[in-house]
């Protein structure tokens, strides 16, 4: 996960000094590699990724947008490499992520409510400190239906704002999320796009964004991170500094329209390689 992990295939690859990140990096990859079926998928791949943004990753069909996440978060082991959260492993870094698949997500037998309680509960929390987190929570998100239900009795919408809610529950440094909006209608995208916009300007929580969507991809975005075909490498992070909260009027503006484009033109030059 955050450690080196010597694999027999790796032996003769020298050990380098972990260099750091510059000021204001959050998430330090250094050497990180993962084969699947013997084939690379990334090989030696470095990236720094900063504090208190979000950082949308696009890229071609293949060339693992989830399978890194998912390595950084420790869902998916590594062959070889490390990463650091500020300097600290993963295993003392508070994290949060929201899953594709919000039915399989959550726990069946369990509330809702006690689903998006649960990394309270498993830290410890007293009662009080629990109900007075799950107040903030439903204040923030608005909350109009029953948490009392059990995931199964909500609408895909409701189960995955309770997945979001979840995810922040414990308030995380960094909050992955695995195309989010990929199963809700557009009301709902819509909505949850909102009240993640809401979060970060209140929190500054460090977000990774998974999207198959370039236009929710850039929206959202601090950065844009265009990655290649397999074995993959960054084909370039783009910046996008429009002011949030970004709004319907955000998808006319000029800055919107040319970091769209550009990431486009990176995106089809990558694909035809």
């Amino acid at each position: 996960m955050s450690a080196v992990i010597n694999a027999p295939v790796f032996a003769d690859v020298p050990v380098r000094e972990f260099q750091p990140g510059p000021a204001g990096t959050h998430i330090t990859i250094r050497g990180l590699t993962k084969y699947f079926a013997g084939w690379p998928l990334y090989e030696d791949f470095n990236l720094d990724i900063p504090k208190h943004k979000i950082v949308s990753v696009f890229g071609p069909n293949g060339c693992g947008k989830s399978t890194l996440i998912n390595m950084i978060a420790g869902l998916v082991p590594i062959d070889a490499g490390e990463i650091l959260f500020d300097g600290k492993s993963l295993k003392d870094t508070k994290i949060g992520y929201v899953f594709q698949n919000y039915r399989e997500a959550m726990f069946p037998w369990m509330r809702t409510i006690d689903n998006i309680a649960y990394p309270l509960k498993l830290e410890g929390k007293s009662k009080a400190e629990v109900d007075r987190r799950m107040a903030e929570l439903v204040a923030s998100f608005d909350v109009k239906f029953d948490l009392k239900r059990y995931p199964y009795e909500l609408s895909g919408g409701q189960q995955q704002t309770a997945s979001i809610m979840r995810a922040l529950a414990n308030n995380p440094e960094v909050l992955f999320l695995d195309e989010p909006f990929s199963a809700l209608d557009f009301e709902m995208t819509l909505f949850i796009r909102e009240k993640l916009q809401e979060v970060f300007m209140q929190t500054g929580t460090t977000m990774l964004l998974v999207s198959h969507d370039l236009e929710e991809a850039v929206y959202l975005a601090d950065q844009v991170l265009l990655l290649t075909k397999r074995p993959t490498r960054v084909a370039e992070i783009l910046p996008y500094n429009d002011a949030r909260p970004r709004t319907v009027e955000t998808l006319s503006e000029a800055g919107f329209i040319s970091t769209k484009k550009r990431s486009l033109e990176i995106f089809q030059r990558e694909v035809r390689r």
